[in-house]
């Protein structure tokens, strides 16, 4: 009888010290992973630092912007060609992200360069892209805010250098996409139709390009498809995995006023609120627009603009951003 409580004993031994390491190994399991993602981030962010040198940094920019009533985060895109030595520059790309959790969408207003509009502080038109070099990001946010009365929460201010990196580190195969005609004259690669894989910098190109008959319209939408695309990739297997080593990155190539805690926020929301479609919208819309030619500032050249019907406009980005029954101003793909 002893020797039956003896064994007995031994067997509720041995099984606590296995549930105690199976208890372990699963605490363990999820530290390493953080601590693999931790690692992938910092090696990642050491080495842009380390190539873009000890010159490289970044100042911190101020941004008002205010939470959207309707619990959906407005955060506004801003692309920008920095040349060497300079502290800002026009605007080459603005665009409002909406993410509306609760209803799993994700949508995507690109505001024209060339819009003719006031900007507040200035006692004369200029176009919309010339905001960011009079103002930063602060003022871009006022001009789109006075103009079309929408407001943005976030602001992520991206480098062209920074827009190769990320996809370079999101997919080092290079993201496919459909090229839809062959180009190369003004963005420094030659691309042939067809679809295939993209690096960084073809993908910038293909984004950019506007040598042909639909010029900044044309260049538009292939911005969006290419967001679009990106998109996908990002809430991929493949982008989850990578994301660390892509947020180490980039990082020295944006500037951005969203905290740490809240981009990690804002990805779980992605994650667990994986959007079906991206809904975008061009600002000007169709119909409400002229192309003009306005004298330059300050005895420069002349330019074109788009000089636009400032009320329909307006109402356009409210219907797409703020309102449910929008189906008539969205391109759903």
């Amino acid at each position: 009888m002893e020797e039956k409580v003896k064994r007995s004993n031994k067997k509720r031994t041995k099984k606590y010290r296995e549930l105690k390491l199976f208890a372990l190994v699963i605490l363990l399991i999820p530290l390493g992973l953080l601590g693999y993602g931790y690692f992938q981030y910092y090696d990642a962010k050491t080495k842009a630092e380390s190539a873009l040198g000890s010159a490289h940094k970044k100042e911190k920019i101020e941004f008002n912007g205010d939470t959207h009533e309707q619990d959906k985060v407005h955060i506004l895109l801003i692309g920008v060609d920095k040349r060497k030595g300079q502290v800002q520059s026009n605007s080459d790309t603005i665009m409002i992200a909406q993410f509306d959790p609760k209803n799993q969408k994700v949508k995507l207003a690109t505001l024209m360069r060339d819009m003719y509009v006031p900007i507040p502080g200035y006692s004369d038109y200029y176009k919309i892209n010339a905001a960011n070099f009079l103002g930063g990001p602060e003022l871009v946010r006022k001009t789109i805010k006075e103009n079309f009365g929408i407001d943005t929460e976030y602001f992520v201010m991206v480098d062209f250098k920074g827009f190769e990196t990320i996809i370079d580190t999101l997919n080092p195969d290079g993201i496919e996409i459909d090229v839809e005609k062959s180009m190369s004259k003004g963005i420094g690669v030659s691309l042939v139709e067809g679809t295939q894989k993209l690096n960084g910098k073809e993908l910038l190109g293909y984004a950019r390009y506007r040598q042909d008959s639909e010029s900044d319209f044309g260049r538009t939408r292939r911005q969006q498809q290419v967001i679009k695309v990106l998109l996908n990739e990002v809430v991929s297997t493949n982008g989850i995995s990578n994301a660390p080593r892509l947020l180490g990155a980039v990082q020295p190539y944006i500037s951005t006023n969203i905290s740490s805690v809240d981009s990690l926020s804002l990805i779980k929301e992605v994650l667990s609120n994986r959007p079906e479609s991206v809904d975008t919208l061009t600002i000007p819309v169709e119909g409400s627009y002229t192309d003009e030619r306005v004298e330059g500032k300050n005895g420069g050249h002349s330019q074109l603009v788009l000089q636009i019907d400032e009320a329909v406009n307006r109402q356009a980005l409210h219907d797409f951003l703020l309102n449910e029954s929008d189906d008539t101003v969205a391109q759903s793909h």
